[in-house]
């Protein structure tokens, strides 16, 4: 795989760099090598994120990482800003890796191909800008068709109660679950940091025109069960049913026929986004029951233990287990193992039918 370094500067610590948080969790689609992120240089990124070493420096700036590493061919921006603009911090630091050589991996939504002087400076060193979030043209976009109802596989989409939840990292843990249990899962990508991590199926949802989201979830799933011959399908949320800043995941369930539902909460988490006026994020059981009512069943929770200290997680997890009656998983911590009779089970009556 080539080799990238992330940048963050400064980010790393923060909900903003959760496309730096994928990556140094893992991808299939390079070789993540340093973190370029002043504050916590000298330490190791997988330290920083979670107390597990990965063996990933941070350095204080592009210069002191290609000092010490060999082979560096691509820069990702890690992180995801709202609204998706570029810091102006990080545009220095572009230029630098581009006339070392490096090419840029871009995933917001503000794109460096459309910054003249980044695509001449590109064009003298013969690299290139890659903007994974730019919009797919028209003839390459799908309409909505029908061809979902011909998937037999179950289909279970990963749905947050929130923004930076870790819908995608429990949607990537479950798979992996299965896969070393025999079972052909197969996880379809919804934004950027999926495609990132290597991904083949799915496709940027919020660069996709409207009217074309339904069709683009329906291709990328019946592709995948056409192609794969899953046994079952992870469909990565994005946002949440209801955050008022970018309402997203009935899609899913209606377009993308997902009868089954992977809930993801922080239970210390007040407000949308963590932004009082922006409301309160509602109580799990409400959500539990608009998904119900779409005709999907949540069929575990997953908790994002941010702020809660190790008793106060179990004790959240055997509250929201007495009130729900389904698996509650702290994936972070303990794994995603206890979702396993379940998901055999679905994939069994898959088969039965």
């Amino acid at each position: 795989m080539n080799k990238a370094i992330i940048l963050t500067n400064g980010l790393l610590t923060t909900n903003d760099a959760k496309t730096a948080h994928g990556l140094i969790r893992g991808t299939e689609r390079y070789e993540i090598v340093g973190v370029i992120d002043p504050p916590t240089a000298g330490r190791d990124a997988g330290d920083v994120l979670d107390g597990k070493a990965r063996n990933i420096p941070i350095f204080d700036s592009l210069l002191s990482a290609l000092v010490q590493l060999k082979q560096v061919d691509y820069l990702i921006v890690g992180v995801a800003t709202v609204g998706g603009i570029l810091p102006e911090n990080m545009l220095n630091i572009i230029k630098e890796a581009i006339q070392q050589q490096i090419s840029i991996v871009n995933g917001l939504h503000e794109y460096l191909t459309e910054k003249p002087e980044l695509v001449a400076l590109a064009a003298q060193h013969q690299v290139q800008l890659i903007d994974v979030r730019k919009p797919k043209s028209r003839q390459d976009l799908h309409f909505w068709t029908g061809e979902i109802y011909d998937v037999t596989a179950p289909i279970i989409a990963v749905i947050g109660m929130d923004c930076a939840l870790g819908k995608r990292t429990t949607a990537r843990m479950v798979r992996q679950m299965c896969v070393g249990q025999g079972i052909n899962a197969q996880m379809i990508y919804t934004g950027q940091t999926g495609w990132l991590q290597g991904g083949k199926y799915g496709f940027i949802f919020d660069s996709t025109l409207n009217d074309f989201v339904s069709g683009e979830v329906e291709h990328a799933i019946v592709s995948c069960w056409k192609e794969t011959h899953a046994d079952l399908i992870l469909v990565e949320g994005q946002s949440s049913l209801r955050n008022p800043s970018g309402p997203c995941g009935l899609e899913f369930l209606i377009s993308g026929n997902a009868k089954h539902v992977i809930l993801v909460h922080a239970p210390k988490r007040k407000y949308f986004d963590n932004e009082p006026h922006w409301g309160r994020i509602p109580s799990v059981e409400s959500e539990v029951e608009i998904i119900e009512k779409f005709g999907a069943k949540v069929i575990a929770l997953a908790l994002n233990t941010e702020d809660c200290s190790a008793q106060e997680a179990l004790d959240y997890q055997k509250h929201y287990e007495q009130q729900l009656q389904i698996p509650v998983l702290i994936p972070l911590e303990e794994g995603v193992e206890k979702l396993m009779p379940t998901l055999k089970e679905l994939t069994r009556l898959s088969v039965a039918r």
